[in-house]
Formats: C-alpha cells, sequence, structure tokens
C-alpha cells in the first residue's frame, strides 16, 4: 500500500511534473528540478516529448489499431490529456485501469477516475514490480480475452536491474492476449553527456533512481513483437504531427503488437 507522502527528498513524479508546468509539486522538487536543468536544460524539452509520445500512441491505438482498453502502468500526476481522456475522445467505451504506488498520486486518483458514461476508468494501488497484483485488480474491468494495449511511459527505468526489468514486461505481455500491444518510453543516454551527468547527481541525491539505457537495450523490451511504423525511434520522432521532422531528444519508445 502507498504510504505517506515525504516532501523531504525529491520524487520524480512531482519533478516531472514541475517539468510539465504542473502544480502538484513541494520545494524540494522544483529545487531539484531546477538543480537538474542547469546542468542539462534540455530536460524540459524531452519532458514534454514524452509526453507527447504517449498522447500520440493512446490516440493511435484508439483509433487505427481499434484498442477499446488500456492498462496504463507507471501513471504519473494527472495532468492535461492524461489516457483515459484520449481514449474515450477517440472511442468514449474505452476501458482504462491505471496503476502507481506514489501516494500523491493516490491522492489525485479521483481526477484519473474521471469516465465517459460509455467507458471505466479504474486505479490499482500497486508497484510495477508486483505484475501479479496489478494484473488480478485489472481484471476487475477489463476483459483479458480481449485485446489491450500495456503502457509503460517512462516507469521502466525505475527498475534498475536489466533482467529485472524485462521478466517484469515479460509477466505482464504473457498475461494479455494476442492483438494486444505494447507502448513503452523511456529516458536513453546517447545525445547528451550533460543529460548523463544530471542523472547521475540525481540519483545520488537519495531520490528513487533511475537508470537510462541505450535504445538497443529498451529495443529488447519489444523481444517477439511486431514494431508498429516507424520502430523504435527517439520519442519526438514517433509519428509526429508537424511537417519538419523534429530533433531527436534522449528517450526512445516504440509501439509493438503481440501476434
Amino acid at each position: 500500500m502507498a504510504g505517506t507522502i515525504d516532501t523531504s527528498v525529491p520524487h520524480s513524479a512531482r519533478i516531472w511534473n514541475y517539468w510539465l508546468g504542473g502544480k502538484d509539486n513541494y520545494e524540494v522538487d522544483r529545487i531539484a528540478g531546477e538543480q537538474f536543468l542547469q546542468i542539462f536544460p534540455g530536460m524540459r524539452e524531452g519532458a514534454l516529448a514524452s509526453r507527447g509520445f504517449l498522447t500520440r500512441t493512446i490516440a493511435w491505438l484508439a483509433g487505427e489499431a481499434g484498442i477499446r482498453q488500456f492498462l496504463d502502468i507507471g501513471t504519473g500526476l494527472p495532468t492535461a490529456d492524461n489516457t483515459h481522456e484520449i481514449a474515450q475522445r477517440v472511442a468514449p467505451e474505452s476501458r482504462v485501469v491505471y496503476a502507481d504506488n506514489d501516494p500523491l498520486v493516490l491522492a489525485h486518483a479521483r481526477a484519473l477516475l474521471t469516465s465517459a458514461p460509455e467507458g471505466a476508468t479504474d486505479y490499482v494501488d500497486a508497484d510495477v514490480r508486483d505484475p501479479g497484483t496489478i494484473l488480478a485488480a485489472a481484471a476487475a474491468t477489463l476483459d483479458f480475452t480481449r485485446p489491450i494495449a500495456l503502457n509503460l511511459s517512462g516507469i521502466m527505468g525505475h527498475v534498475v536491474d536489466d533482467e529485472q526489468a524485462l521478466a517484469i514486461v515479460r509477466q505482464l505481455l504473457d498475461a494479455l492476449p494476442p492483438g494486444s500491444y505494447l507502448a513503452l518510453n523511456d529516458g536513453s543516454n546517447v545525445h547528451s553527456a550533460a543529460n548523463r551527468q544530471a542523472h547521475q547527481e540525481y540519483n545520488e541525491s537519495g531520490a528513487l533512481p533511475y537508470v537510462q539505457r541505450s535504445p538497443e537495450q529498451i529495443g529488447r523490451f519489444f523481444d517477439g513483437l511486431e514494431l508498429v511504423e516507424p520502430g523504435l525511434v527517439s520519442v519526438s520522432r514517433w509519428r509526429p504531427l508537424g511537417i519538419r521532422e523534429p530533433a531527436e531528444v534522449d528517450g526512445y519508445g516504440a509501439v509493438g503488437r503481440k501476434p
């Protein structure tokens, strides 16, 4: 179960919220966020690009792919265009289950539990490292005999052991029927030495560590899946909405279909 909200150390979800312009953060988070930006000013752009990846992938899954069920793990704090809002804007009957173990996210769960009358949303208080609990609770809202989109946005970096992270994603995917999808993105470490330095100092601050992975390591999460075009790319370049190709950021992601 989620514990009390600790405002003595920075927290990644609250720092992320600060970078995105939100108000659900504390002074310790704002200080840490600014210290990070002093070393790597491009992090705010990266955060926005990651959010844009989420928006575009969910819209594609609900639209072109025809998915009506979503399991979003590592929800983070509510912002504009949460998963259920994106999906239900395309298909009001969409059913969405969020899972997170952050007590501040839990405190804001009511904002996540709104839903179009035709659909449904639910919230599971559980850690990504406990996929069995998440899957059992999600089954109260989602039909595991029909395709489900599993969304893991920026969460697997908090599982610092590579093999454990891969095993978690594999267990989650094994529970989903054929025709399901994985939409996953995470922080990478290929474009900026300043980014790597900022993350190292963040991890030494006492906050929950976040490991950056190479694109090749992120690609391993999609083993056995059929990648949707354009495949594994910098999150800014996954089906961008503008005419110009955006600059790459240190975050890679893809969408893969379970055959």
